[in-house]
């Protein structure tokens, strides 16, 4: 199933929230991503509908092990493509941004070259 990047976006949320806080609810969804509550609220009940996150009666969001394989893949996308562009002598923030739109369109084939030469930089 082709998942859209609005989706993978989220479900990084979800993962950096929880490796920050523990927890995560709609709120803090919506204040990491300056979204809407309402935004987000239909977006978690679309990734629960899809079964990629569980949403408990107290609120508190779970990545499933779909959800979790998908932001950990951007997760690890992000960190090394802005990395190795701050390596290369991109502005942190600029690295940042690009790295977020670049990772979910550049091929398997082609990320793991890059994070292949960025773990050969990072050895020198």
């Amino acid at each position: 199933m082709k998942i859209h990047e609005s989706a993978e976006n989220y479900l990084e949320t979800i993962l950096m929230i929880k490796n920050k806080k523990g927890l995560v609810r709609s709120i803090d969804i919506a204040n990491e991503l300056e979204f809407s509550k309402p935004s987000v609220s239909v977006a978690m009940k679309n990734l629960r509908q899809n079964g990629y996150i569980d949403v408990d009666e107290n609120g508190y969001i779970t990545l499933l092990e779909s959800g979790l394989e998908i932001a950990e893949k951007m997760y690890e996308r992000h960190t090394t493509i802005s990395d190795w562009l701050i390596s290369l002598g991109v502005d942190s923030q600029t690295a940042v941004d690009d790295a977020c739109k670049m990772e979910h369109i550049i091929s398997n084939e082609s990320f793991e070259a890059i994070k292949k030469l960025a773990a050969q930089l990072n050895q020198k």
